[in-house]
């Protein structure tokens, strides 16, 4: 059960209720039998969002069904189902897109009703109306719904008539080059060009000048038709620096429809949410209902039913703007129900087995402050690049009434190339905006993983910048803040270097005692780490790597079990244990005085410490003759960023390029990137062809580079 504050501006008293006590309060039933029509109801969809439905399905004594491609055989979501059906290879084309193939499986699997979470088949007009053809309950709006607000010309006309305030732009037929050109220079640079079928960020280029339009145009075209088999645009004005807005609404079938206040999802890279909050900060009351009406107006306009969420663009006088509706449950919905002691989920099965909304607008109550920080596995130093790889190490803060983690991975899982980048959605509450924004990087702190590179430690220098905990963001805060959130890296300490040798010591100490107990002669001096020598020290040489550097640390074994350490000209006095606590390793350790418990992990040779100030990573230096196999791929050309599919190769041998000229588009983890030369030169060879898959780090291309002297 959580917590949850009952407050409004007229109460002079603050009252803290669980939300079981909150919904009894309120005269809503808590659920313990099935719903109407729905006694099981496939997930059309896979990972976290699959395993989110599913709980509250089981909760509510559902039966729930899953679908899964080759990728996902052994994925979380199929084991938690209570029954799971095999539906393709691994391309979302060929899976989870395929509505025969759902549909088929909803059929046999006698399923009631079709949840399609967010993504994939969500917004899928033609879907929504396959299931209601075959008399399947289709847990979203009405097909006309999804068309009329899927499509973000029709939208805007739709919402402009019935009073809601939009951005103007060009949102016509004619899709011509020449003729969205032309449009972009009437309006202005800069403008935003985006798929009328878009969402999540895809389909979105921005153009900030006529010379880079077209590029913009093509890129936004062809990942809008990898990702909605659309590539109509439309074309607005670009306002600078807004915050993004939007507001969770619900409709049912009797003509009601309510909003459960607004969220802020203003950061975001490549136009995709990292973090979000409800309520938005500094939005007063009054421009807070504004923002409620106006969003119910616009579901209204539309006949709305189930959970939908309109989005605003908003200036920095808190004017609002109308810039689409998402016609489904959006990822960041958790913290909508923190705030108003909600299941959005089970608001979506009943209102779509015909029941009235549990909760008509005066009883939806706004209590303290909820944030949601999106893990991804991904690189913010490399430009977010986004990466595939298992997750050989997880662990996470415990679940509390407080906290939730929502996620679709377990620690061993591989984060497949095939489908989004994220781990998990870091979800927490407080009893104001300062109490959550504590509480989100104390858990922060307590997520861990190793495998590949997250986002994990950028989100802690996020929520921590002075102008995110004032409330003041925009869609721009990232690029504004670029200097102190990236700052050059920085070695880790020398007590850092010496916890990490420490650690290295007690795991060759444990494993040489494990041989020992298992060994003829337990007494044996040649099973003995302790460094015992008579009459002297034992001293010895250890090189660490840190990032690009090596460093040499001399380390002496005192009698009395501690360490001696010296790096460069200081010395260290060093003492600590090894500790099991929940599962986890937790080195107890004090250096010079100064004592700490990091969680250690150890992994091939790497030592991963994190602790309340965030990770490091120190490493074993590789051989010479295995650094240089390593590195051998890369040399002579551009290599793959990521494992992905080559969408589009752009050179052939022969070629001449210059530097920055794109050689190939490939397509990983729903996301296009451009490959680009790295330097001026022929092109000897190319080793990939549309529609292969190249693994992260292969040489794409054989390029030759020009001589000094060399030209064109």
């Amino acid at each position: 059960m959580s917590a949850v504050i009952l407050s409004s501006p007229t109460l002079q008293s603050v009252k803290i209720f669980t939300r079981n006590q909150l919904w009894t309060k309120r005269g809503v039933r808590l659920v313990s039998g099935g719903v109407g029509r729905i006694e099981k109801v496939l997930i059309a969809n896979r990972g976290e969002i699959a395993c989110r439905v599913m709980r509250t399905a089981k909760k509510m004594g559902v039966r729930s069904v899953a679908v899964y491609s080759d990728a996902d055989r052994d994925a979380m979501h199929v084991a938690m189902a209570d029954e799971a059906y095999h539906i393709g290879p691994p391309a979302s084309q060929q899976s989870y897109l395929c509505m025969e193939k759902v549909l088929d499986v909803a059929k046999k699997s006698g399923s009631h009703a079709v949840h399609p979470g967010y993504g994939f088949l969500s917004e899928n007009t033609e879907f929504a109306e396959a299931c209601k053809q075959n008399g399947i309950i289709f847990i979203g709006p009405p097909s006309s719904a999804i068309r009329d607000m899927g499509i973000k010309s029709t939208s805007k006309h739709i919402m402009s008539a019935a009073g809601v305030p939009i951005i103007g732009g060009y949102h016509g037929d004619d899709q011509s080059n020449e003729r969205l050109q032309a449009e972009a220079v009437k309006i202005g640079y800069p403008v935003m060009i985006k798929a009328v079928r878009g969402g999540g960020g895809k389909g979105m280029r921005i153009a900030r000048s006529d010379s880079d339009f077209l590029e913009q145009l093509e890129s936004a075209r062809r990942e809008a038709r990898k990702s909605f088999n659309d590539d109509v645009m439309l074309i607005e004005k670009f306002v600078e620096d807004p915050r993004h807005v939007e507001v969770q609404v619900f409709g049912d079938t009797h003509g009601n429809a309510v909003y459960l206040f607004e969220r802020d999802c203003s950061v975001q890279r490549r136009h995709q949410k990292i973090i979000e909050e409800a309520p938005g900060p500094g939005i007063s009351t009054e421009v807070r209902k504004k923002l409620g009406e106006a969003a119910v107006k616009a579901a209204k306009a539309v006949n709305y039913v189930g959970a939908g969420t309109v989005e605003f663009i908003m200036d920095a006088q808190h004017n609002f703007y109308f810039m689409e509706m998402n016609t489904r449950l959006q990822v960041e919905h958790p913290v909508s129900e923190m705030i108003t002691g909600t299941d959005l989920v089970e608001w979506q099965l009943r209102v779509a087995a015909g029941e009235r909304l549990p909760l008509l607008q005066n009883d939806i109550i706004l209590g303290g402050h909820s944030f949601e920080a999106r893990i991804y596995a991904e690189d913010p130093n490399n430009d977010f690049l986004p990466g595939a790889g298992p997750l050989l190490h997880l662990s996470t803060p415990a679940p509390d009434q407080h906290t939730r983690i929502e996620t679709g991975v377990r620690q061993g899982d591989e984060v497949s190339a095939h489908y989004d980048p994220m781990i998990a959605k870091l979800v927490v509450w407080g009893e104001d905006r300062a109490a959550a924004l504590k509480k989100l990087r104390y858990c922060l702190r307590q997520y861990n993983i190793v495998g590949l590179s997250t986002n994990i430690d950028f989100l802690l220098s996020l929520s921590g910048h002075p102008e995110f905990e004032a409330g003041n963001v925009t869609t721009s805060f990232i690029p504004q803040h670029y200097a102190d959130l990236f700052p050059a890296p920085r070695a880790p300490s020398g007590a850092t270097v010496c916890q990490a040798a420490l650690g290295l010591l007690l795991e060759e100490r444990r494993q040489t005692q494990n041989v020992t107990q298992t060994s003829t002669d337990p007494f044996s001096p040649f099973g003995c780490s302790s460094g015992w020598r008579l009459n002297t020290h034992f001293h010895r040489s250890m090189t660490l790597q840190l990032g690009d550097k090596t460093v040499d640390l001399l380390v002496t074994y005192k009698k009395d079990g501690s360490y001696t350490m010296q790096l460069d000209q200081e010395v260290f006095h060093v003492t600590g244990q090894v500790e099991m606590e929940g599962g986890a390793r937790f080195l107890h350790s004090s250096v010079n005085g100064a004592k700490s418990r990091p969680k250690l992990v150890i992994l091939d040779n790497t030592i991963h410490l994190f602790s309340t100030e965030g990770s490091s990573e120190v490493s074993l230096p590789l051989p010479k003759y295995l650094a240089a196999v390593s590195g051998s791929a890369a040399a002579g050309g551009a290599v793959a960023p990521m494992t992905g599919t080559i969408e589009k190769v752009l050179v052939k041998a022969g070629d001449r390029v210059n530097v920055g000229d794109p050689l190939m588009v490939m397509i990983a983890m729903k996301m296009e990137h451009t490959i680009r030369a790295p330097k001026s030169g022929v092109i000897r060879k190319v080793f990939f062809s549309e529609g292969s898959q190249a693994d992260r780090h292969a040489a794409l291309v054989d390029l030759e580079e020009d001589s000094e002297d060399g030209g064109q």
